[in-house]
């Protein structure tokens, strides 16, 4: 029986870290051959780590990637490998080098560029043109990069009609909450309409504002998955592939061999691979398949991972969260103990006359339950020394949200001076409802180093704290904190509903205006009140001066703020 010994490798790589990405392309290499792999495959850019943004514009960096290409070469004795890189001829191109056996075999290009929503690619590379099919002990091989195999007629479907059996794909795509099922739904479309075994290889780590969630995938010639690697953790896939499926399955199908026969392609190209020898093989390997995640337990593992990797890749070892009592600080504060482990978590707290007894109380439970460090510093000395500095200048003015302002601005000062004499970096709690609406400080909460909720939408937050207490069977967030009306405590009695709408009426608004980009009269015809969608629209539109200023945060939902929503600041059209 003819078979391939597939292993897909799915690596956290670090931009611009050449020699640690080196490192571990070989160290996933070597386990690759010490597991029998006839070809092990690494994720789009695996080299330079993705994106590597305007580094692409540094000659230095791209020759240098090149010189690490080449070294990773050298490794490849007794293994066949493709591997992600920035390529260089006229132009750069992102790349795929098949390499085997000590020898640089061909390069693919990628041809389909994206260029909306995170993506940039039309600003740095040019767009392939060639269709390479690999012959590897007699099977045919076809190589492509991410965006090529979402379009129904690109490179597979060449590839696959010029005798292609495997089409190996490799991924850095971003992760947004329940993005696995739309590639799955994709992929056994594409490998049942090629008849084509098809491996999808993702990239796993946090980049910024992205995380890669990893999830790779092989789907059988039917479309049917046959293993499936972990979210958002590491890990080499290893598969046997029956490759004699893949013949009687285009054997009884006469549209392909139609199709096959009509076929042909200027962009082709057929390369043969020197044979390495295989080892025996008496058993086939048992594929591997991990269960996607629930849907709370996925966000909150990209918002784990997201955190540790930004910590962890820029050099901080620890970090800050300003704790008040709330929902949202605390699941801050979880995901942060998560990440990098309690020891490296401090929290704080910054009572004023209008903190409440229940969230001091909730606090201080919460860091008992995580078992982190809380200090306090009371806030009253700065406000009243401040206030008598301002009281000339504000002399015949009423009491507004100037002074709400001055406390939240007092806290963020606090924190960028514990961050400076300590090192810690702090992490900010504001939620995407927030960010969008521009119920935040500017200067104030919003003062730090990374949002880690930035795209988290009010109610989102509460479900992961509920979920986070299923999770560790136990209440690690206090109760009281779920279920009491969310206040900022700026003033007595303050409730975040007197200057929004309830959540449950804001986070379908925002939902429909940010990342479906529906206008007031579509929302109308949804059933959305539309006073209320008014005033959301105008608040989103006019904040946005703020989220140009605010931190990095990790994208969850499909449209974040910042890189997948570019809007001007100085904007007079108005939706309504």
């Amino acid at each position: 029986m003819r078979s391939l010994r597939l292993a897909m490798a799915q690596i956290n790589c670090t931009v611009g870290d050449l020699e640690g990405n080196f490192k571990k392309i070989v160290s996933y290499l070597r386990r690759a051959r010490e597991q029998g792999a006839d070809i092990v495959v690494f994720p789009e850019l695996a080299v330079t780590g993705y994106p590597p943004e305007d580094l692409l514009l540094k000659p230095s960096f791209i020759d240098d990637n090149l010189s690490v290409l080449n070294e990773i070469i050298s490794e490849s004795r007794g293994i066949a490998a493709v591997v992600g890189f920035v390529d260089k001829l006229e132009d750069i191109y992102n790349a795929a080098a098949f390499i085997s056996d000590g020898k640089l075999i061909d390069v693919y290009h990628k041809t389909y560029l994206p260029n909306y929503g995170v993506f940039d690619e039309y600003r740095y590379f040019q767009a392939g043109k060639g269709y390479p099919v690999y012959d590897l002990y007699g099977i045919k091989i076809g190589v492509n990069i991410c965006e090529d195999i979402w379009m129904p007629n690109g490179p597979l479907r060449s590839q696959a009609l010029s005798g292609a059996e495997v089409i190996i794909n490799i991924n850095a795509s971003p992760y947004y909450k329940g993005k696995w099922k739309f590639r799955r739904h994709m992929l056994t479309a594409r490998a049942s309409d090629n008849l084509a075994i098809i491996a999808y290889n993702n990239m796993v780590g946090g980049q910024d504002e992205l995380v890669f969630d990893g999830h790779g995938m092989i789907m059988n010639e039917q479309g049917k998955l046959i293993a499936q690697g972990p979210q958002f953790r590491e890990a080499l896939v290893v598969v046997d592939l029956d490759m004699e499926s893949v013949f009687h399955a285009r054997l009884i199908d006469p549209r392909s061999r139609v199709e096959r026969y009509m076929h042909e392609d200027k962009r082709q190209r057929f390369v043969s691979v020197p044979a390495v020898p295989q080892p025996a093989r008496e058993h086939m390997m048992p594929p591997e398949q991990t269960e996607p995640l629930e849907a709370m337990e996925e966000v909150f593992q990209a918002l784990v991972l997201g955190t540790r990797d930004y910590v962890r890749k820029n050099g901080f070892s620890k970090v800050v969260v300003s704790l008040s009592g709330g929902i949202d600080s605390s699941i801050v504060a979880v995901v942060a103990v998560e990440a990098v482990g309690k020891e490296n978590v401090q929290g704080t707290f910054f009572p004023f006359r209008y903190t409440s007894k229940e969230s001091s109380d909730d606090a201080y439970r919460l860091a008992a339950n995580l078992g982190i460090p809380i200090t306090e510093i009371p806030i009253a000395p700065a406000y009243e020394s401040m206030e008598a500095m301002l009281k000339d200048a504000f002399a015949g003015r009423e009491r507004d949200v100037t002074e709400e302002n001055l406390q939240a601005r007092i806290r963020g000062n606090l924190l960028m001076a514990l961050s400076n004499k300590f090192g810690w970096l702090v992490l900010t709690t504001g939620n995407k409802s927030e960010m969008s609406t521009g119920y935040a400080t500017l200067y104030g909460d919003m003062a730090g180093g990374f949002a880690v909720i930035k795209d988290v939408p009010k109610t989102m937050v509460f479900e992961l704290c509920r979920h986070v207490n299923r999770r560790y069977g136990k209440e690690v967030i206090p109760a009281r904190v779920i279920t009491k009306a969310p206040s900022a405590e700026l003033r007595p009695g303050q409730k975040d509903s007197d200057s929004l709408p309830p959540y449950e009426t804001l986070d379908p608004i925002l939902k429909a205006y940010i990342e479906e980009d529906r206008d007031l009269d579509e929302m109308a015809q949804l059933g959305f009140d539309p006073e209320a969608v008014k005033r959301v629209i105008r608040l989103v539109d006019i904040s946005e001066y703020k989220r140009r200023q605010s931190p990095p945060g990790i994208k969850i939902t499909p449209r974040a703020l910042g890189r997948d929503r570019r809007f001007p600041i100085t904007n007079r059209y108005r939706s309504f």
